[in-house]
């Protein structure tokens, strides 16, 4: 019993932290964007994205974790290049929450998808 327990924590801690370096990343290679190549970025957030969809988001989370993805990957696309000085950041930003966010959207909607033709 206590094995088992100490798996679910472990697993929590992971996905707390992915979630954390997720968003920081990027915001600062946001705000850096030449820091790394592009292709870098975004896989490193693909894989953190994929790690919270899979540890984090419980079925009770997912309607509410759904819906806040969408509204990230609707700002994501507002075009806020526009805005002088600070667009090209926030533009910069918002791309990569949303290829950090996507994945994760994708697995919880997956898994919602499956609870659902259970019959849960």
């Amino acid at each position: 019993m206590a094995k088992a327990r100490g798996n679910a924590l472990g697993s929590l801690r992971i996905g707390e932290w992915a979630f954390l370096v997720g968003v920081l990343l990027a915001i600062v290679l946001g705000l850096f964007p030449t820091a790394l190549s592009v292709t870098t970025v975004a896989s490193v957030l693909v894989v953190l994205g994929v790690i919270v969809g899979l540890v984090n988001i419980g079925t009770r989370e997912s309607q509410g974790f759904l819906v806040a993805a969408v509204a990230l990957l609707v700002a994501g696309s507002a075009g806020y290049g526009a805005i002088p000085g600070i667009g090209d950041y926030l533009s910069s930003i918002l791309m990569n929450i949303s290829t950090f966010v996507a994945p994760a959207a994708v697995i919880v909607g997956l898994k919602a998808i499956y609870e659902l033709a259970r019959g849960r």
